[in-house]
């Protein structure tokens, strides 16, 4: 007898293919039987009669690293039929890790994943971390290990080339990551100390990852100005390295960008075209998010936060840095003029602020009459860098041009902290099913679910999730296709999607009839390594 029977359906499978009416079992947390009216006795059965059901939507790009484990609920990802998400994202997470390098790392992406008390860091490698995942957590999570802090664990935060040494360390720490299970590297080449790398550490990073079958996943140096010389960078590091490449938030942003998001189309044509082996992911939105310190220019992180707020308090500093942001533009904001009427606080961790979220800086300098470059300053010393924001600077027809292609699949960036985080954080997934596919038809449904399930397995070389198959792990959505809408807004970013009744994280209901059950039925995902195959 199976434990689950699903009837009726309408199964969209993950490969691209159109839907077809069928019944699916499940046992033991995997696909039993998939055939019309199967005679199967079944613990439970759901009559899914004018649901879709697909496979669980997997998040490429995901800043749950903590909050997964503060808050097992995890709602905000589950809801939207998220079964797996990929973790250590944009080259700062918190394994492999050292105990001085845990302290700057931890204050510095505070904004990202908060800052949780008494929290118990058990953990310094990939191995503990993913250890750790396995306890129990609401939907799978894969790992990227991140280069950003690897060099602060083996360079420090200072703005030099590695040495041979150094790299050779890093490429060893890199190495043993991949072996523990992470499924490749990501960077963050505007956050520091990521940023500080050469094209020519990067390439010898990358080569280790190719080596295990892994793929990099770099937030790269600019998503504004110079956005195209810095996909073109990614580019060329794959072409080098040999390594499979995921350009995450895939994005062509600020006013420089307008319209060229197929320049971006073109270059990944020819990147395939020349055998690079490349994939994308994008958010269904146009603003983005990230934290206020990021828009800095890089030159005032060296020598860590301490130093860095130092600058801040500093009167000459101060204005060179207010020239560079609003004269010049600051690497920090891709080489853009900052726009303070842009810039939305989204989270603070001082509750002392908590009136500045959802303000833009422009507004908060306009209410006390000062200027946004001192607003901006003081803000981020009151928070101690913490500070979340928004950022409105997005072009619709680069979302859509982007999101048509066949390297591309879903991520979600998502922010899960602070007082008004974005609402990919609970919208991401509904909003691809409800605006782009049923509302504008930029995407069919067939394809839109290939794109946020089939496609990404592939891309993280998982041989039993991603398709609706017998023998393959049960992670499944039911949703209506015809109601199936994120609620989630700008003013009221934490409401849950509706017209998703069900979510199963390997056969075990964790959103059952429309609500969050307590079931913690997730695990880390751990990629058997090329090295491992062959041996």
């Amino acid at each position: 007898m199976a434990e689950l029977l699903i009837t009726g359906a309408s199964v969209i499978d993950g490969s691209g293919a159109p839907g077809v009416r069928a019944d699916v079992a499940v046992e033991a947390g995997r696909i039993v039987a998939i055939g019309n009216d199967l005679a199967t006795s079944a613990a439970r059965s759901i009559d899914a009669a004018g649901l879709v059901l697909s496979p669980g939507f997997i998040d490429m790009h995901a800043h749950s690293d903590l909050q997964i484990l503060v808050n097992p609920d995890h709602t905000a990802k589950v809801s939207q039929g998220v079964t797996l998400e990929v973790l250590g994202q944009d080259g700062l997470s918190f394994a492999p890790i050292d105990d001085p390098t845990r302290s700057a790392v931890r204050r510095q992406i505070a904004g990202w994943n908060g800052e949780p008390d008494d929290f118990d860091f058990s953990w310094s490698t990939v191995a503990g971390y993913l250890d750790r995942l396995d306890q129990g957590i609401a939907c799978n999570a894969a790992y990227l290990v991140p280069q950003g802090t690897l060099r602060m664990m083996v360079v420090g935060t200072s703005n030099r080339p590695a040495t041979r040494a150094e790299l050779d360390a890093m490429k060893a720490l890199l190495a043993e990551g991949l072996q523990q299970g992470a499924v490749g590297m990501s960077s963050g080449l505007t956050y520091t100390p990521g940023m500080f790398a050469t094209t020519d550490e990067l390439v010898e990073l990358c080569e280790v990852v190719a080596q295990y079958g892994g793929y990099y996943g770099p937030h790269q140096r600019s998503y504004g100005k110079g956005a195209l010389d810095a996909y073109g960078e990614m580019v060329e590091v794959a072409r080098r390295s040999g390594c499979a490449l995921h350009l995450t938030h895939a994005v062509m942003n600020f006013a420089p960008n307008a319209g060229r998001g197929a320049d971006l189309v073109a270059m990944i044509d020819k990147a395939l075209a020349a055998g690079i082996d490349v994939t994308t992911d994008t958010y269904p939105y146009l603003p983005g998010a990230t934290t206020l310190a990021a828009i800095l220019p890089s030159w005032t992180a060296e020598g860590g936060p301490d130093a860095q707020l130092a600058r801040l308090r500093d009167p000459a500093a101060r204005d060179r840095i207010a020239y560079e942001l609003e004269q010049v533009g600051s690497d920090g904001c891709h080489g853009c003029v900052v726009e303070w009427e842009t810039i939305e606080i989204g989270g603070v961790r001082n509750p002392a602020l908590n009136d500045a979220v959802g303000s833009t800086i422009a507004a908060m300098a306009a209410s006390t009459g000062r200027p946004p470059a001192d607003v901006f300053f003081d803000l981020l010393i009151a928070d101690d860098l913490a500070t979340s924001i928004l950022q409105h600077v997005g072009h619709e027809e680069n979302v859509r041009a982007i999101m048509r292609h066949p390297s591309h699949t879903g991520g979600s960036d998502a922010i899960l902290v602070g007082g008004k985080p974005h609402p990919r954080s609970w919208g991401t997934f509904p909003r691809y099913l409800a605006r782009y596919v049923r509302e504008l038809g930029v995407l069919d449904l067939p394809d839109c679910i290939h794109h946020l399930t089939g496609r990404p397995a592939r891309r993280l070389r998982l041989p039993d999730r991603g398709l609706v198959r017998v023998g393959y792990r049960a992670d499944l959505v039911l949703f209506d296709p015809d109601t199936v809408q994120d609620t989630a807004t700008f003013e009221t970013p934490r409401q849950q999607a509706t017209g998703i009744p069900y979510v199963f994280v390997n056969g075990v209901p964790v959103i059952d009839g429309g609500r969050r059950t307590d079931a913690l039925p997730g695990r880390a995902v751990r990629r058997t390594t090329v090295r491992e195959e062959s041996s």
